[in-house]
């Protein structure tokens, strides 16, 4: 009797501890997934066209640890635009404007918890017929630093730019304390503005042009900061 109330418990101690290594919860965070196609700063002509205005795109990454299913945001860097997307594997065809401009990133997300982990974000131009020449991406990663020293009332304003023909020829850089800033510095190379004076207390606003040699052009949209 008492040989078979061991064998008994020796039974349950192995199916208890099966039943636990068998449990699929997620109870990581998930991992970022690492974006494959469209290739940043692309000129995607690998679509397949399905009209004179549309053409199907196959975005790709690669997988994400801990991660049960991928949300994938696409935005009209046109229209700012935004499109979400969920897929439980690591790629999603999707219906775009062609001719366009976009950026993209995918959310990592689990079943069992509510963190979620983010990609990088991308941006290609999903090409139109016949397109030679691309206008540049919206300048972004707009910022602003204010100047060193108690007595220094000035800015210094970056940011970051790309084309996908490679031909930008400069920047545009609109300044001011209305909602609509004003022209302040045209025909900028550097990717910066440094020195600008500034009054405390005050809200301003500001943008960025890019141009590039064929004459297109793509505006940042209206940034603002104000100062202390």
């Amino acid at each position: 009797m008492r040989k078979y109330i061991t064998i008994l418990l020796i039974t349950t101690a192995l199916f208890t501890s099966c039943g636990k290594n068998d449990s699929t919860d997620i109870t990581a965070d998930p991992q970022p997934a690492l974006l494959t196609f469209p290739a940043q700063n692309s000129v995607c002509t690998a679509g397949t066209v399905i009209s004179t205005t549309k053409s199907t795109v196959t975005f790709t990454w690669n997988s994400g640890g801990n991660t049960n299913n991928y949300e994938l945001n696409i935005k009209n860097l046109l229209t700012n635009a935004v499109t979400t997307l969920t897929s439980s594997t690591n790629q999603l065809s999707v219906n775009l404007d062609r001719d366009t401009p976009y950026s993209w990133y995918v959310l990592s997300k689990s079943n069992s918890l509510s963190t979620t982990a983010k990609s990088e974000v991308w941006k290609f131009y999903n090409a139109g017929i016949g397109s030679v020449s691309h206008p540049p991406f919206p300048a972004d990663n707009l910022s602003c630093v204010f100047g060193q020293g108690a007595a220094s009332g000035t800015v210094n304003l970056a940011w970051t730019a790309n084309d996908p023909d490679n031909d930008i020829l400069g920047y545009d850089v609109y300044f001011g304390t209305s909602s609509t800033p004003a022209s302040y510095k045209a025909g900028i190379t550097d990717k910066f503005l440094n020195g600008i004076a500034v009054t405390s207390g005050t809200t301003y606003y500001w943008k960025v042009i890019t141009k590039d040699a064929a004459g297109n052009t793509s505006d940042s949209g209206i940034f603002q900061f104000k100062t202390n």
